[in-house]
């Protein structure tokens, strides 16, 4: 198994041997020629440390800066083309909330539309939070679905920078702020693809910043920030959500009983805080409960839960055991839950030491940058400090959590984010103390760290990387390019799509939009003779044709018959 997904030795690890190359070399000027610019990057500095002070206008410069660098970016990065099975079961919920509706009605011919992460019964529809799809949703409406990507990441950027003030300096919760948007905000899928992880990270740090205020002083608004916090990674990564909710629930019913220092009226703290945070959490427990039951036909059944039932037979923690295998419709299910699937995990201790490498590696590439190694040596006293420990705890359960699930991706220990920048931010402010002969050591490190992380995410832009992981955000132009073809002609269209018997199970073309019948261009499934007649009788005024991904995916044609069909 390769750790870092099947694509990535081509795109990572010359650039990763580059980076590490450089990082060694600014490492070795830090310690030998430790003062040198010192007096340029300190005026930097204090300049910095200044404006941050003006803490509310620097988040909205912050939400306005990711937004305005990236737009600027996109001749180099341009609106990315989905490519995830993932991603385009998050469009299909986009535009099916776009469209006035959570859910879609189950299409007569859904066989043949059968796509990865849908579900099909009771409703059409995606099997993931509702989240993800309603800033896609609005994108949409704007002209995009991008642009709710766009404008979740800043937003996830600027809302780690007003929750890190709530822990630290303002100058350092700056600092911790630019961790993160150099690193997720540029060139990184969660910015380049339509797979998410913004929005999570928006949830957690809405909590962790609501719970640090309201500790020092307790306020309607931050109980208001921390319930929507706590909804919106219900809504996002539930599972993941609840594990890093655990702790600041803990803490918060430590507060309430009077074990902390601010001492106020237990009346004070039922009003200002319970009250208002067990609304908003009532009516995110109804909303959640009204979702699955539109979705499912059942409040307490998720559809990510049912579209588990339906077409998995793998587990989904690393304990589980396979289940027997699944019939299916189609030779592309079969391939992909029978044969990928089971054989990616087979509940060995190989298998367990191969997976949790995967997601060492990838999380690794994800949320750091070469320069980061700087702070090891003051990574232990960082997790040492007393300020620290709640959000320790919190870092520790959930990626506890994301660890003992076989299945992996950065974005899922996303709740996190904010907390793994705060630590970063403690290790430098620790880093800047040490000393070598006198020397200044600690402080250069801390610098080149910084100039690393601004070299790494420019390089990215430059080069057209969309991520470290290149696999993660690289779709196929040439299903976007045959349906612009179809859009140009006239009449509504019906595409058949035949794959061939050594296809690649992850390169997909069938996917729909939420209203179907009322699309210009539908893709479906070449299936059997008697379900490709239905299909044709019911589409009788449409123009069909057939492509073929595996012989020349920029082709299409008239529909024909494969050679081995009966007349």
């Amino acid at each position: 198994m390769n750790p870092l997904g099947s694509q990535s030795d081509t795109h990572f690890w010359p650039s990763a041997e580059i980076a590490l190359l450089l990082t060694l070399i600014f490492g070795l000027l830090a310690v030998w020629k430790a003062t040198t610019g010192g007096r340029a990057f300190q005026k930097i500095e204090q300049g910095l440390s200044r404006f941050a002070e003006h803490k509310n206008l620097l988040v909205g410069l912050v939400f306005l800066g990711v937004v305005a660098i990236r737009l600027v970016a996109l001749p180099l990065l341009p609106v990315p083309i989905p490519g995830i099975h993932d991603e385009f079961s998050y469009l299909l919920m986009a535009d099916t909330f776009a469209h006035g509706r959570l859910a879609n009605p189950t299409h007569p011919m859904w066989m043949s539309f059968e796509t990865f992460h849908v579900n099909w019964f009771p409703t059409y529809s995606s099997m993931y939070p509702p989240a993800q799809g309603f800033v896609m949703a609005i994108g949409q409406l704007l002209g995009n679905p991008w642009i709710g990507v766009l404008l979740s990441d800043a937003g996830m950027c600027a809302a780690i920078l007003w929750a890190l003030q709530a822990w630290m300096p303002a100058r350092w919760a700056l600092l911790g702020c630019l961790f993160a948007a150099l690193n997720l905000g540029l060139a990184s899928y969660w910015m380049n693809s339509y797979w998410g992880g913004a929005v999570a990270g928006i949830g957690g740090a809405l909590v962790v910043g609501a719970l640090g205020r309201i500790l020092r002083r307790a306020s309607v608004s931050c109980a208001l920030l921390l319930g929507l916090g706590i909804a919106i990674l219900a809504n996002s990564r539930p599972y993941e959500g609840f594990l890093f909710c655990v702790p600041a629930g803990l803490w918060l019913v430590w507060w309430l009983i009077g074990k902390t220092k601010l001492r106020i009226a237990v009346g004070a703290r039922l009003c200002l805080v319970v009250l208002p945070l067990l609304i908003v959490l009532v009516l995110t427990a109804a909303f959640i409960g009204y979702y699955n039951w539109r979705l499912t036909g059942n409040a307490l059944l998720m559809p990510h839960v049912l579209n588990t039932r339906t077409y998995h037979s793998t587990p989904l923690f690393l304990w589980g055991h396979l289940k027997p295998e699944l019939e299916y419709n189609n030779q592309q299910f079969e391939d992909f839950y029978n044969g990928w699937e089971r054989e990616d995990y087979k509940t060995t201790w190989k298998d367990a030491r191969d997976v949790t490498a995967e997601k060492l590696a990838r999380m690794g590439v994800e949320f750091f940058w070469p320069g980061a190694l700087f702070l090891l040596p003051a990574l232990p006293f960082a997790l040492r400090d007393r300020k620290m420990r709640f959000l320790i705890v919190t870092l520790l359960l959930c990626l506890a959590g994301v660890f003992v699930v076989i299945w992996s991706a950065p974005h899922y220990a996303a709740p996190v984010t904010c907390v793994i920048y705060a630590l970063l931010v403690q290790a430098t402010r620790h880093l800047r103390t040490m000393k070598w002969k006198a020397r200044p050591v600690g402080i250069a490190l801390s610098r080149a760290l910084l100039v690393l992380l601004v070299l790494s995410a420019s390089l990215g832009i430059a080069r057209r990387s969309c991520d470290p992981l290149w696999w993660a955000c690289t779709g196929d132009p040439s299903r976007v390019a045959v349906t612009r073809e179809l859009l140009a002609r006239p009449g509504k269209h019906l595409v058949m799509v035949r794959y061939s018997e050594d296809h690649n199970i992850h390169d997909e073309w069938v996917y729909n939009g939420a209203d179907i019948d009322g699309s210009k261009v539908i893709w479906a499934r070449e299936l059997g003779e008697d379900q490709n007649t239905k299909l044709f009788a019911y589409f009788r005024d449409r123009q069909i044709w057939l492509v073929e991904p595996d012989v020349d995916n920029t082709e299409i044609r008239p529909y024909t018959p494969p050679m081995d069909s009966h007349p």
